[in-house]
Parts: C-alpha cells; structure tokens; sequence
C-alpha cells in the first residue's frame, strides 16, 4: 500500500512537469538561418567523360547531358537530369512522372575552394528556395569538372518561409503541425505512427514526449527516414532540434525563435 501511495504521489508531482514541457512547443516557431549545423558527412560528386555520380541516398549515376534519366529508390522523384551549364556551374533537374519537382543548382568559386547552391523545391503547396555554401574537403580526380569531388555544407544565406516556419499546437495529449509548404500531421504523444501529409517522401510519423524532448520519427513504407529531437529552453523563446537522417546517416541541427 505504501508503494502505491509514493507511486501515486511521484505521479501528481510528475504529471503537470510534462504537461508543461509539451505546452512549451506550442505557438509558430522559425529557424535562424545563420545557426543551422549541418552534417561533416560530406557529399561526395564525380563529373568527368559526360557522366554524373554523387553518393545520395539511393546513390544516383547518370549521364550529365541535360536529358531526363530514371532513377530508382527516390519516393519524390523518378527520373534525374544533370546539365553542365559552363566550366563551374551545373544544374540538377529531378522530376515525377514526368514534372519538375524541384532545381538544384551549384556554381563553383573561381579558385575551385568553395561552391554556392540554390535549391528550389517544388510541392502543391508551394514552390520553396534554399541558398547557401559548400566548401571543397577534397578534389576530384583530374579532368574532372569544377563541381566534382567532396563537399562539405558549412553556411546558408536564405531559405524560403515554407522551410523555416512551422507551428505546433498542443491539445492535451495530442499535437498537431503545420507549415506553409502544405506539410501537416495530428498524433497523439504515444509513439504510435499516424499520416503524415504534403510530403511525398514521408507517409507517416511517430511522435512522443521523452521528458521534456519531443521526438518526432518519419516515416515510408514502414521505414523510418529520420529521427528529430526537439527541446524548447527555459524562457520559452528558442528550439533546438536535431535531426538524424535514418538512411544518409546525416545530421543536422536547427534552432528557431518563437514568433
């Protein structure tokens, strides 16, 4: 009897802490552009004898003459083009079923040390841009093109709100989110997966509150994709989430401001 009065007692006291740890999550948050983190995994391409190969997740190889190529393995896209537009700068064109989903275009600096990309995502619920910077971890094999060898992501200067602004809402057990781009999902705080819309790559998300952590598993075809683990800070005003990509072994770390 005395076990279960401390249970119910340490029960009382704990309950109205997570309570207040999963109201913190509440409101519209978003990420500052200059604090992302990304992984030291770096992406590695080749580009030499008009052929294209990078270590993606499928790995893709095709050949880099601006034509549409089928790629396998890739849930937003089917097919993949890659365009060499001049000594420095190439363009990456993937579609489904025969439309854009988004451009991912790389020019190398002058000196062959660092590249600027712009990536444009295209979804029904709008078209997003990121921008940022690479710098070279090591070359490509001679005769190649600027852009081959491995890069490492080390700076962003701009990204689209649909990437940014995301906003929670949190009804007792349950949580719901929603973003500009049209991305959603309503889950109760048990771990147990439900849908998850507007993306084509992800179906469905697990989410749970592991003290005062949000953890939010994606999810396709019953695999999870990628695991991110959010905490808001004590004055209630910035979350750092850390996400960890399940089949690139990549990571990467955000942290927003509450709007």
């Amino acid at each position: 009897m005395k076990k279960l009065l401390i249970s119910g007692v340490l029960l009382a006291l704990l309950l109205p802490l997570q309570v207040m740890a999963q109201s913190a999550f509440g409101g519209t948050w978003k990420v500052d552009i200059n604090q992302v983190k990304s992984s030291d995994k770096p992406i590695i391409i080749t580009l030499k004898n008009g052929e294209y190969s990078c270590n993606c997740t499928p790995p893709i190889t095709i050949k880099a003459d601006g034509a549409d190529h089928a790629v396998t393995g890739h849930p937003r896209y089917d097919t993949d083009s890659v365009k060499i537009v001049d000594d420095h700068t190439i363009v990456e064109t993937p579609k489904k079923n025969g439309a854009v989903v988004g451009t991912h275009t790389t020019t190398v600096s002058a000196d062959g040390k660092t590249a600027t990309f712009e990536t444009v995502m295209i979804r029904e619920g709008g078209t997003t841009t990121v921008k940022g910077t690479q710098t070279r971890s090591a070359a490509g094999a001679p005769g190649s093109h600027a852009a081959a060898g491995s890069w490492l992501t080390t700076s962003y200067q701009s990204a689209s709100e649909g990437v940014t602004t995301y906003t929670y809402k949190v009804d007792g057990d349950s949580i719901s989110m929603t973003d500009p781009k049209g991305e959603s999902y309503t889950a109760k705080l048990d771990g147990k997966p439900v849908p998850y819309k507007g993306d084509p790559g992800t179906d469905m998300i697990a989410v749970k509150m592991v003290g005062h952590t949000l953890v939010e598993t994606s999810m396709m075809g019953g695999k999870a994709t990628s695991v991110a683990k959010s905490t808001v800070s004590a004055d209630g005003k910035t979350m750092t989430t850390m996400i960890h990509n399940e089949l690139s072994k990549r990571d990467i770390t955000l942290v927003a401001l509450k709007q």
